[in-house]
């Protein structure tokens, strides 16, 4: 196989297609096909309750849980992976395990039941770590193969291959479900879809891997040092942060509103199916779905309007309005009983989501200082993100699992948002240094 130029037209697809290969989990698995199916099989029990690790857990609680420690876990050891792949020089083997880890887990919710919730979970988590620890290198490739000038224009190149691709298979996975008449019928299409979730997304991830540059074997050993030089290098980010106030303080801000973003992203539909006055079942699967496609292509006109609006008025006072419309968002959401009022709020949600995602990242780029080392210092913000996370959903699943309703844990979550406004509005319109 020949070796590609760095900044090739034939390169830069074969890294953009791997959006188009593992989107499918995060729509299919993460927001949609898989919620409905994980709270349709408490359709029939008087109390949505699991009993695991000792404990009884409610449904939804327990899922939120074991997607906290599932990214607990990808917080802490992808800076150690992805710093002894930069050393060996292999890193595409780690995307390779990882996707296939992933995309054997999506395969294996086939099997998912609460008789066997431990091996079930295990499949659950496969998935979860699968996708966002392929992510980590997926990502370190884009200064391997683009140069400076088109990584914008390839990353976008990605997201929309994404999105294509995603909608066609979850279309594909809607049409295979309301098919069947029978419940039962629709449980084992929900099975079905799992499968080729992981099927797709291993599969087509074969056209990424067969051009990506290899990485040069260095045959260097491993050693202590190595595996913790990732975290030498986010405490040195750590350091710097402190001489940089903009930066500390955006940074602060950015930890308190995204682990709230996160979480009303990650149990959205989890609340949709629990909290909202269906008809029927067929109503149900049919408007969650439905919602999910909204969020989605209300996402890409949030994200080009938040854009032009942060080009006009700063990042800053952009990203306060938006918090604003996300913490009116929770008290809305208390309050949400049919669903038109669940549509509406998924318009919403869809409106800021894409916004304050690509918005959040961009301030952040801007506000970096003058260095080489971008790379420890995004390293440092995606952690950042990750442990906002594990703490948003572990709050959640706590209030949820005490009260007894997801009300109450969506309700919480404005204060998330109100304190990201206090810190927004400190952060220095220059780059002081403390």
């Amino acid at each position: 196989m020949q070796q590609l130029e760095k900044g090739s037209k034939k390169l830069l697809n074969a890294w953009a297609f791997y959006d188009w290969a593992n989107s499918v989990y995060t729509l299919t698995i993460a927001s949609s096909i898989f919620p409905i199916f994980y709270s349709a099989l408490f359709a029939d029990k008087v109390e949505k309750i699991v009993p695991a690790f000792g404990f009884e857990f409610k449904s939804t609680a327990l899922i939120t849980f074991v997607t906290a420690f599932t990214f607990l876990v990808v917080s802490f050891t992808s800076p150690i992976l992805s710093g002894i792949a930069d050393y060996v020089g292999n890193k595409k083997n780690f995307m390779k395990f990882f996707c296939y880890t992933g995309g054997l887990g999506c395969i294996g919710l086939y099997f998912f039941s609460l008789d066997s919730i431990y091996l079930s979970l295990l499949f659950y988590f496969m998935g979860l770590i699968g996708y966002w620890g392929s992510l980590v290198f997926y990502n370190s490739y884009l200064p391997d193969i683009a140069f400076e000038e088109q990584q914008d224009k390839i990353s976008a190149k990605g997201f929309s291959m994404g999105y294509i691709g995603s909608v066609i298979l979850l279309i594909v996975n809607l049409g295979m479900v309301m098919s069947q008449d029978d419940g039962a019928a629709k449980m084992e299409m929900m099975r079905y879809s799992f499968i080729t979730v992981g099927l797709w997304w291993i599969l087509f991830s074969q056209y990424t891997f067969y051009w990506l540059p290899k990485g040069t074997s260095k045959g260097h050993k491993v050693t202590k040092d190595v595996i913790f030089n990732g975290f030498k290098e986010l405490k040195s980010v750590w350091k710097q942060l402190k001489q940089n106030l903009r930066l500390k303080r955006y940074l602060a801000a950015f930890f308190v509103f995204s682990m709230a973003v996160q979480t009303i992203m990650l149990v959205a539909v989890y609340f949709g199916e629990e909290e909202i006055a269906w008809a029927d079942s067929d109503e149900k699967t049919m408007g969650l779905i439905i919602s999910i496609l909204i969020i989605q292509i209300v996402a890409v006109v949030g994200a080009v309007l938040t854009s032009r609006a942060s080009a006009k008025f700063g990042n800053i006072k952009t990203l306060i309005f938006v918090n604003f419309v996300w913490m009116s968002l929770c008290i809305y959401a208390y309050f949400m009983i049919t669903p038109t009022d669940f549509y509406i709020a998924a318009a919403c949600v869809g409106f800021v989501m894409g916004g304050i995602q690509s918005l959040a990242r961009s301030t952040y780029s801007k506000f970096l200082p003058e260095t080489k080392d971008t790379t420890s210092y995004f390293s440092f913000f995606d952690v950042a993100e990750k442990i906002g996370i594990v703490i948003g959903m572990v709050i959640f699943a706590t209030i949820d699992q005490v009260t007894g309703s997801m009300r109450n844990a969506i309700l919480f979550l404005f204060i998330f948002f109100l304190v990201g406004i206090v810190l927004l509005f400190r952060v220095p319109k220059d780059n002081r240094i403390v």
